[in-house]
């Protein structure tokens, strides 16, 4: 079995719930303030690491409070800390979060996530068989330095671009497996897109991202599964019904399941299916890294006899 290494932003979530997000210059009551690990590459590597997966983050955090608490938690995870660096030159990274009704809005302060250098990257020995992981929560040129030192090792690349940013082709080019919403989709493809077009929009869309029949593009879209292209070919993961609580580190869930499923040398459809049940459990309670699923829950929340339809594919644990 591969390794999955993922390099990626490491944050202290800020969580305050309230009945409904305010309007533009208005203030709500609130009820509680929570605070979570969180991060997107924290989130993605908590995913694969209770999900049975070998794991490696490369990431920074400031010499301060926040980044203690986060580098104790991450420990406990049984994730290898040994290329995550704590700095002076910038406080931990931070996300102010607001939760209601299931929805969030988030600022994300980046904090030393944004040092995260091409050496840092550089030091991780990766192999063929491994996974390596990124999203846009560090420099994009970082970025870049990891996934062309992972292809030189023969190992898979996964990339979350998110939050939705531009960035050149060549970089889109580096992902063997492309793992995105339709909010980035819309931007990265010059096209727009809402929740509630038909698949063949999206399908379209993705299309246009897809510089071989060899790329894997996954389109995440909430309660209505994932659309995916595969080999060229449309795949289509049902959504599930779920009561959500909150839905962030939902998409983060579903990339570090991915991880680790293709670490296992899972067929694409299966870790798709796998990788939509874990997300559906993680929104069912709060928090992000903390809302991680373990591999006994997904399995237990598999549907029997999913997973036998090439066209809707479910969960085959």
């Amino acid at each position: 079995m591969g390794r999955v290494f993922v390099a990626g932003s490491i944050n202290m979530d800020v969580v305050a719930t309230a009945e409904r997000h305010p309007r533009i210059g208005e203030t709500v009551a609130g009820r509680e303030v929570l605070y979570f690990p969180g991060g997107k590459g924290a989130n993605q590597a908590v995913a694969a690491a209770k999900l049975g997966a070998r794991v490696a983050l490369i990431g920074r955090l400031g010499k301060d409070l926040f980044g203690d608490e986060l580098m104790a938690f991450l420990a406990a995870q049984e994730i290898e800390l040994s290329f995550v660096r704590q700095t002076n030159e910038a406080h931990t990274g931070t996300a102010i979060i607001t939760t209601a009704n299931a929805d969030n809005t988030i600022v994300v302060i980046p904090g030393a996530n944004g040092l995260v250098s091409t050496a840092d990257v550089g030091a991780a020995a990766l192999a063929k068989g491994d996974i390596a992981v990124s999203q846009f929560e560090i420099p994009l040129a970082t970025i870049s330095a990891f996934f062309n030192r992972a292809r030189m090792a023969g190992a898979t690349t996964i990339l979350n671009p998110a939050p939705a940013l531009a960035c050149e082709r060549d970089l889109l080019d580096l992902a063997d497996v492309l793992i995105l919403n339709e909010n980035e989709l819309a931007l990265l493809a010059k096209t727009e897109l809402r929740d509630t077009d038909d698949h063949a929009r999206f399908i379209e869309a993705a299309r246009s991202l897809q510089a071989g029949r060899d790329k894997t593009i996954c389109v995440t879209l909430g309660k209505r599964g994932v659309l995916a292209l595969v080999n060229g070919e449309p795949l289509i993961v049902a959504g599930r019904a779920v009561k959500a609580v909150d839905t962030t580190g939902a998409g983060d869930c579903f990339v570090g399941a991915m991880a680790a499923q293709l670490a296992q040398r899972k067929p694409i459809g299966e870790a798709l299916a796998y990788a939509n049940t874990a997300a559906s459990i993680s929104v069912q309670r709060m928090g992000a890294a903390p809302s991680m699923p373990t591999a006994a829950e997904v399995l237990s929340a598999c549907r029997p006899g999913e997973g036998r339809d090439p066209i809707t594919t479910g969960c085959r644990c």
